[in-house]
């Protein structure tokens, strides 16, 4: 089913809906302490203790990032990764393969930077689900698990359930629980409202990712969360901090656990409003031209005869978001999800025109941006600690249809993984000849969160609980640990 926004009307919630919570005191006095601080703590803090972290037995080092890089749509696995030059015309398309850096492996002819870097590889050929809609397949590939709602796309607001893998690594991993955790960038992607698998879930909106945005038009980005009114220095935060102990200590908060753990949050806040860290990583202006043009900086601006249409797309920004994802690793960000598209019609569900799309629009930025951030994580020593997952929501029918376009299909798909402990030029699974459903080594989003948690030290199996105590599983799948070294 291919949905067009323009038939419904939007209606964006503006921050990400957990599953609501009752007022307890402790929220109460969160609400109370931020206002005399003057800044917006419980918007700003994405991370609290947590409980025990499970952590996984194994003989590799753990990763301490992670950069999931997400193509909103679905990509067309047959025009990539997974090409079926064999197959009949009405299945294999228009585009040729070329060879690659791995022996074997040919890929699209519009891939030819990837082309040169697809021995720091894997792909896994044989990615599968049941959800034929954007939304519930999305919720799948954030979370590794469907939505209670089922194969459904979004017209309403509709609370998040379960955590994305962002939200769950800050939740049992210690060291992630830093200022920003769990960043994402450069918007929340939507279909008609923000799709609601992006934040904490049951966890709690302090699990939500620090938000970040991106201005297509200066190519630049900001952090709303860490502005504060100008007429308040930090010094004059420090002051109310003060008084706000003695308060504390006057109402005999400060020996109660809630007071101690909204000490601790507070604290938290103002050592990340001091640190210049977040602020230098989001200046981007800092690289050099040299590198942003590698990434492939306002690429379709410069060739594009419709700016404004590419500026709407947000199409000058697609190679700088993953420049900037490097950054943020940099400066200690342990997960961070990149939005490659905003917006359904401005993105990778190429219906109809799927060729001259893939050609014109979708695979020479891609393409570009990241084969650059994997050599460029490799150039500085953070591939091996940091794990790149780029896949979309699922891929495209092995049939082309009458308008020239190919449809949703999550009966098989290729995602793609780098650096991490991957051991590059690896293959896993395989499609059937048509490119139509797994021939070999069938893989779920669940194996791939089971693969996220485990290479983050965490043990897939760990049960977390929602509100109501029910226990959930992590992950429902196994590590697809064969393509690490």
């Amino acid at each position: 089913m291919h949905v067009n926004p323009d038939d419904h009307i939007a209606r964006q919630p503006s921050q990400l809906e957990p599953a609501g919570r009752q007022n307890t005191r402790r929220r109460w006095l969160q609400r109370g302490a931020s206002g005399l601080l003057g800044i917006g703590i419980p918007k700003l803090l994405r991370c609290q203790a947590a409980s025990r972290p499970a952590i996984a037995s194994s003989t590799r080092r753990p990763i301490r990032s992670c950069i999931f890089v997400f193509y909103y749509g679905g990509p067309s696995h047959l025009d990539t990764y997974d090409m079926k030059p064999d197959a009949p015309s009405t299945v294999r398309g228009e585009f040729q393969t070329i060879s690659s850096s791995l022996p074997g492996l040919p890929v699209c002819e519009h891939l030819p930077h990837m082309s040169r870097v697809m021995h720091k590889v894997a792909l896994v050929r044989s990615m599968h689900h049941t959800n034929r809609l954007h939304d519930s397949a999305s919720t799948e590939t954030f979370t590794g698990l469907q939505g209670p709602q089922g194969d459904r796309e979004e017209f309403e607001r509709i609370a998040q359930f379960h955590p994305c893998h962002g939200a769950v690594v800050s939740h049992l991993r210690p060291d992630a629980r830093g200022a920003v955790p769990h960043a994402t960038l450069p918007w929340l992607f939507k279909n008609v409202i923000v799709v609601p698998c992006q934040g904490g879930g049951f966890l709690g909106p302090e699990y939500d990712p620090f938000p970040i945005s991106g201005d297509p038009q200066a190519v630049r980005y900001r952090a709303e969360l860490l502005d504060r009114p100008t007429d308040l220095s930090l010094p004059r935060i420090s002051q109310r901090r003060a008084l706000l102990q003695t308060l504390d200590l006057g109402r005999g908060l400060k020996s109660a656990s809630a007071g101690r753990q909204i000490d601790g949050l507070y604290e938290r806040a103002i050592a990340l409003l001091q640190s210049d860290s977040l602020r230098n990583a989001l200046d981007i202006e800092k690289e050099s031209r040299q590198t942003r043009e590698r990434y492939g900086m306002g690429q379709v601006l410069h060739n594009s005869t419709d700016k404004a249409a590419a500026l709407a797309a947000g199409r000058s920004l697609r190679g700088q978001n993953l420049l900037l994802a490097r950054r943020l690793v940099e400066a200690g960000v342990p997960f961070v999800n990149v939005q490659d598209f905003r917006q359904q019609g401005q993105n990778w569900d190429a219906h109809a025109d799927n060729f001259n799309q893939h050609r014109k629009f979708l695979l020479p930025q891609a393409d570009q941006a990241l084969s650059a951030l994997i050599e460029d994580l490799d150039t500085r020593g953070l591939l091996e600690s940091t794990l790149v997952v780029a896949l979309g929501e699922f891929g495209r029918t092995p049939k082309i249809n009458a308008q020239a376009g190919r449809d949703h299909w999550p009966d098989c798909y290729t995602i793609l993984l780098a650096g991490g402990g991957v051991g590059g030029g690896r293959l896993y699974g395989a499609s059937d000849r048509l490119g139509a459903y797994p021939a070999q080594d069938p893989v779920t989003p669940a194996d791939l969160a089971a693969t996220i948690y485990w290479r983050f030290g965490i043990d897939p199996a760990t049960e977390i609980h929602d509100q109501a105590g029910r226990p959930y599983r992590l992950a429902n799948g196994s590590p697809i640990s064969s393509i690490f070294r």
